[in-house]
Parts: structure tokens; C-alpha cells; sequence
């Protein structure tokens, strides 16, 4: 079975069927996690795997029935590159990603509730995440130091804490002089509101942007975004919105899309051409 970003129940029925533990699973080092206790938070200690056997992990599937995902329980696992979260997961608490520095892929739960502090700090491979709107609160420096990250999609009635993007691609391609940032003695900025303002509506309202609005969504539906290619024009598919990001990158990037770049231009040059599609 080909690993997928967009898992049907059976796919995640077979995939728990093989787990919990380890498999070579794709040629990948895998962790089929059913939230075994991996680390005491009281103690410090790591339950059953040393730091060798920790930084030889690559994916981390988090199984159905998992709710939450503890405190440092997968920090410095040096070399993870991608997990995937059964949709039962409600809660990342602090620390939980920390410095995984080669994470480039994170699928989230639909059922995502809270995101806990610096829960992803450090992981510097990463370059998109895409929050879903059962999401309430992202807390402080949820994402500070992931230095690839340039797509954050956030919805907007989401809460954001402090510096959650502090140190990111996202802030330095963004309007704001980062070196002009104001910040308090222990380097925090004083401009969060802002921030946070211009992260939940970097695409604004307007039609300029509504393509790219429409692909950075949640669960993208193909006829609303095909009908905005149709009005705009298939051109729009590579606007550039402030920070450097056209609609084909938020589509490529979107772990909870169905949609096709060359199915949609398939049927745009089918109806140019007078066919019925």
C-alpha cells in the first residue's frame, strides 16, 4: 500500500493492523505509536529506547484512538522526517516535536483542538503546516525556529500566543522587518496582535486573492476552486501573494486536498474549447 498524505478508514485500518511498534515500512524506519509511554516527564527519563535507537526514526504514525501527544515525548528524534496523525488526535502538548530537525511533513488531525508551547520549536526541515479549524489555540513559540516554514495556514478563529512564528521564513518574507520588530529584554516581540492579525489574513478578503484563499483551505473542494480558476483565468494559478506563494504551492502543500492540478486544467481547456465536461 503507498503511503498517502489523505489515509481512507481502510488504509488506516490496514496500517493499525500492522501496529503497534516498529516496521520497515517504505523503505522508512517506522513508529506505528498507539501512545505507549515513551518518556516520564517527571523523571526526565526515556522509557525502552536510547537516544541512538530514538534518532533513527524517520516516520512516526500515531495510530487511531490516540487523543493526545505528551509532553517531549518524540523531542530531538534528530532524524524523523514525517508523521501522521490518526484523525482522534485532540491535543500536542508542549514540546512535543521539539528539535526534530529533519521533519519536513506534518499531516494533523481533523479533530486537532490545541497545539502546546514550542510543540514544534527547532524543527527547521519543516516548510508548511496546516492547521484545521476544530483547532481553539496554538500556544507561544508553537513554531519559533522551524526556519523553512513559509505556509501556515491558521483559521481565523483560532487563538495564537506569542512568537509562534518567531525566527521563521514565514516572518522574514513577510511585511514586517523582523530587525525592526519590537522586542522585550529576553528578545519576545511586543507586536504579536499584528502579527497574529496578518497570519489568520494573509490572503485578505478580496477577489485578488481568492484562489489562493480557496486552495489554502481546509478540505479544498474542487468545483469552488476550478470556479475561481474559470473566472480568473488559468494565469491565476501562479500569482504570487505577499510572501512568494502561488495557489499550486498551497495545493501541493495541502495535506487535506483533493484536488488535482491537471484534472482542473484538463477540464478548463476541454470548456475553451466548446466539449462538454
Amino acid at each position: 500500500m503507498k503511503l498517502k498524505r489523505n489515509l481512507t478508514d481502510k488504509e488506516w485500518a490496514e496500517i493499525a493492523a500492522l501496529g503497534p511498534g516498529f516496521q520497515t515500512f517504505q523503505g522508512k524506519k517506522t513508529l506505528f505509536w498507539n501512545e505507549v509511554s515513551l518518556y516520564d516527564v517527571n523523571t526526565g527519563e526515556y522509557f525502552d529506547y536510547d537516544k541512538e535507537e530514538r534518532e533513527s526514526w524517520e516516520v512516526i504514525i500515531v495510530l487511531p484512538g490516540v487523543e493526545v501527544i505528551p509532553t517531549y515525548v518524540f523531542r530531538h528524534c534528530i532524524n524523523l522526517e514525517k508523521v501522521i496523525m490518526a484523525d482522534t488526535v485532540q491535543r500536542i502538548e508542549k514540546e512535543a516535536f521539539f528539535c526534530c530537525m529533519s521533519l519536513e511533513f506534518v499531516k494533523l488531525s481533523r479533530s486537532l483542538e490545541y497545539v502546546g508551547e514550542s510543540a514544534f520549536d527547532g524543527c527547521q526541515a519543516l516548510t508548511s503546516i496546516f492547521i484545521p479549524p476544530s483547532c481553539t489555540e496554538i500556544c507561544n513559540e508553537a513554531f519559533w525556529g522551524c526556519r523553512k516554514l513559509i505556509i501556515l495556514s491558521i483559521p481565523r478563529t483560532t487563538e495564537i500566543g506569542d512568537n509562534v512564528i518567531a525566527s521563521t521564513k514565514l516572518i522574514k518574507s513577510s511585511h514586517f522587518d523582523e530587525d525592526e520588530l519590537q522586542t522585550d529584554v529576553i528578545g519576545n516581540y511586543e507586536n504579536n496582535e499584528q502579527v497574529n492579525a496578518w497570519i489568520k489574513n494573509m490572503n485578505g478578503d478580496d477577489d485578488e486573492y481568492a484562489l489562493h484563499r480557496a486552495c489554502s483551505s481546509f478540505n479544498p473542494i474542487t468545483d469552488i476552486v476550478y470556479g475561481i480558476v474559470k473566472r480568473k483565468e488559468i494565469v491565476s494559478f501562479w500569482k504570487k501573494n505577499e510572501i512568494g506563494i502561488n495557489p499550486l504551492k498551497y495545493l501541493e502543500e495541502n495535506p487535506f486536498a483533493d484536488v488535482h492540478q491537471h484534472t482542473l486544467m484538463k477540464r478548463y481547456i476541454l470548456e475553451m474549447m466548446g466539449e462538454i465536461v
